[in-house]
């Protein structure tokens, strides 16, 4: 799936269903897209890595889509969604799963999706001894993503 699709069907989405969603928001919402997808499926959802930034995961590439107009904490609303864009470019399967991650996940504000991965293992290895407030720009390991997310799978039972 591409990436930009993954996100203009969240974006759309979360503007339907009436919940807000700033930059920091959906930043969460795709990093858990991918995280869940590498731990059910053991592949990918969409091309591009997560760095462990300050406020968490972070996709270096959709943060410089959004960049111009748009810091982290800024609202983003169903006019950033790609004029080209087509909910029917999603695949049926792809949609329902996205569906269920924002199931999960859409009803929380970015702070606090924020603070949920300030706690899981992905992002805190991949900061290291690294201060609180200390840029860091380094990849969050895919593969501890799919062992951490895929233990947690068991561990739901």
């Amino acid at each position: 799936m591409n990436r930009d699709d993954a996100c203009d069907y969240m974006i759309t989405k979360v503007c339907a269903g009436g919940e807000s969603l700033s930059h920091l928001k959906l930043q969460k919402l795709m990093y858990y897209a991918q995280a869940w997808h590498l731990a059910f499926f053991k592949t990918r959802l969409f091309e591009g890595k997560f760095q462990a930034w300050v406020h968490g995961p972070v996709s270096g590439d959709l943060y410089d889509r959004f960049a111009p107009t748009k810091s982290l904490y800024s609202e983003i609303t169903d006019q950033d969604v790609r004029a080209d864009f087509d909910m029917s470019s999603v695949s049926e399967d792809d949609a329902s799963y996205l569906d269920s991650i924002l199931e999960a996940y859409a009803g929380l504000v970015g702070t606090q999706l924020e603070e949920m991965t300030h706690h899981e293992d992905p992002w805190i290895e991949a900061r290291g001894d690294r201060r609180p407030s200390e840029r860091c720009e380094q990849e969050i390991d895919e593969a501890l993503m799919a062992r951490y997310y895929a233990t947690r799978l068991q561990e739901a039972g």
